[in-house]
């Protein structure tokens, strides 16, 4: 009996190392996939009434088809502005940053943080540019792996339930819900509305001038990134526009960015859709989301910006769980 549970032990861990070599690979379009399908979910839902379940997945995959085609273009295309551009922003706005009497360990911190966030970028880029063939490979594992989860969506989520084991079922009950409390804030909340501040930035920054195209998509990324940080946000980067465009005598366009920068980046869209986001209410708070997002990206790349902060909420609730059952250990002892 020993020797049998041995060979299956064995046959397992050989087939559990099989399946990760071959998902590894492909284990970021797959995160990526299961990202989207998690945020489109809902539209999926309302399509689905309308136009039936399955059109809705062909419509929603054919959208995202569209939009990575274009994103392989853009990527061929200007990356390198990008690169250049973003490396330029980043090291002004640290530049700034840490030229402001800061504590020791927090400028510590800073510099570090800089560093990291430059090495990763120029990791992800250097080696996508040699190797756009391989972009594309995982973009259409990302199509097909979004296309199966939204179309089984149901299926799945029957499936994972079924996988709960019975006498740890309220703790994994928990977990699942600390995780997708924490995806719902981060995903649909954050990165849905920082990313469209990103992308409005974006187009401002072209259409008025103030940088060519990598430039400009470049300036939305910081954007994007600048809306983790506390206190600071996506008004940092219209501000430092708008007073460019001012100081180099460009004064409508400095009143243009400045009213649509309010109105649409910062801060107007954070006091309007403050109680819908319930930023105070994450699965984690917001300096832990921080930490999360940050040592995510730097270990894990972009998608640890979402495998970091679900990480940690999932930590947090392990450890509230051990200290609740230690508690009633000892009121019963």
């Amino acid at each position: 009996m020993e020797i049998e549970t041995g060979v299956w032990i064995a046959v397992s861990l050989v087939i559990l190392y099989l399946t990760w070599q071959t998902v590894s690979p492909v284990l970021s379009p797959l995160i990526v996939a299961a990202t989207l399908a998690y945020i489109l979910y809902p539209v999926h839902e309302r399509l689905s009434l309308k136009i039936g379940n399955r059109w809705s997945v062909f419509l929603l995959t054919g959208l995202l088809t569209i939009f990575s085609f274009l994103f392989i273009l853009g990527f061929a295309l200007w990356i390198n502005d990008v690169k250049y551009s973003l490396a330029d922003y980043v090291e002004t706005f640290f530049g700034w940053l840490l030229g402001l009497n800061l504590p020791s360990g927090i400028y510590d911190l800073l510099h570090r943080l800089s560093y990291a966030i430059e090495e990763r970028f120029n990791e992800y880029v250097l080696g996508y540019t040699y190797s756009l063939p391989t972009l594309a490979l995982q973009v259409i594992v990302m199509v097909f792996a979004f296309y199966g989860a939204l179309i089984n969506a149901k299926a799945i989520k029957d499936e994972v339930y079924a996988l709960l084991p019975p006498s740890r079922e309220e703790l994994a009950m928990k977990l699942i819900n600390s995780a997708a409390g924490t995806l719902h804030h981060l995903l649909r909340g954050w990165l849905l509305v920082s990313v469209g501040k990103g992308v409005v930035l974006s187009v401002l920054f072209y259409l008025l001038g103030i940088s060519d195209a990598g430039g400009s998509i470049a300036a939305g990324i910081l954007v994007v990134v600048l809306e983790l940080l506390p206190v600071l946000g996506g008004w940092a980067v219209w501000v430092a526009s708008a007073v460019y465009l001012f100081k180099s005598g460009l004064y409508g366009k400095a009143l243009v960015m400045g009213i649509l920068g309010f109105a649409l980046i910062s801060p107007l869209p954070d006091i309007a859709l403050s109680k819908k986001l319930e930023k105070k209410k994450w699965g984690v708070n917001a300096l832990v989301s921080l930490v999360g997002i940050f040592g995510g990206y730097i270990a894990f790349g972009f998608v640890g910006i979402i495998i970091g902060p679900v990480s940690i909420s999932l930590l947090i609730t392990l450890l509230e769980e051990w200290k609740r059952a230690k508690g009633a250990k000892w009121k019963t002892a």
